[in-house]
């Protein structure tokens, strides 16, 4: 890290599945490594990728912003190990070491991992829609986020979070049919009543499938400059693209 500007640290574990202590060995002491790293290189200014999720206990997150607290007590471990991190990224913000945390929420695009997985399990009929599914959320296109990312490192407030979605809300059953059509998924999905899926789905996978998720983007906007640089049209043109490249 000597002689660099910045530090972009996205690592975390993203198996839900995962164990407590494996999220708190990636994701927290992990994070702590990296900005103790960063803070002895002399590195300026460092940039955090946050989510959504830390602020993720149960309930839905509607047209939050910012100022909606951390979660660090969260049931979920991916959460609560989330909301852990991106604590220890702002209180490390000094005078001569910058922090920043940029929140993108439910990251896709060309070859995404999330989204072609939920797709595998569609086809391989473990997938359900959550009461039904037709809920409002944010998402936010891969160049979205990235644009979101160096805007935190050139513009962001030292020790301050900023979310960055595609400033289109959706709503979330639409979006993902659009995309497993692109992939190919014929099956028919069955819905899943709440009650049923509290039964049977894990959290946070229940809440990131399973409840409304919009959030505000003023202070991306007024203090970073941020705006979309990608539609939610021409993204979901260029996964089409992707794709019919991979079968050509």
């Amino acid at each position: 890290m000597t002689g660099r500007d910045v530090v972009f640290h996205l690592a975390a574990e993203t198996d839900i599945t995962a164990d407590r202590e494996r999220h708190e060995l990636v994701t927290v002491r992990g994070t702590r490594a990296a900005v103790d790293a960063a803070r002895q290189a002399h590195v300026p200014r460092f940039v955090h990728c946050g989510s959504e999720a830390a602020l993720l206990a149960g309930d839905p997150l509607v047209d939050v912003d910012e100022s909606a607290p951390l979660r660090p007590d969260s049931e979920a471990a991916y959460c609560a190990m989330k909301a852990v991190a991106e604590k220890i990224v702002l209180d490390a913000n000094t005078a001569d070491f910058a922090t920043v945390s940029i929140r993108p929420r439910f990251v896709w695009g060309p070859d995404s991992i999330l989204v072609e997985g939920l797709a595998a399990a569609a086809k391989a009929g473990q997938f359900a829609w959550i009461g039904g599914g037709r809920h409002t959320t944010d998402v936010t296109f891969v160049e979205n986020a990235v644009e979101g990312l160096m805007l935190g490192w050139r513009r962001g407030r030292p020790g301050q979070a900023y979310f960055v979605t595609d400033r289109q809300r959706v709503t979330l059953r639409e979006f993902l049919e659009t995309q497993f059509e692109i992939l190919g998924v014929q099956v028919s999905i069955p819905d899943l009543d709440f009650e049923i899926a509290a039964r049977e789905v894990p959290v946070p996978a229940r809440w990131f499938l399973g409840q409304e998720c919009t959030l505000r983007t003023d202070k991306a906007v007024s203090e970073l400059g941020y705006e979309p640089i990608v539609s939610h049209a021409a993204g979901l043109e260029a996964v089409r693209n992707s794709v019919a490249a991979g079968r050509a």
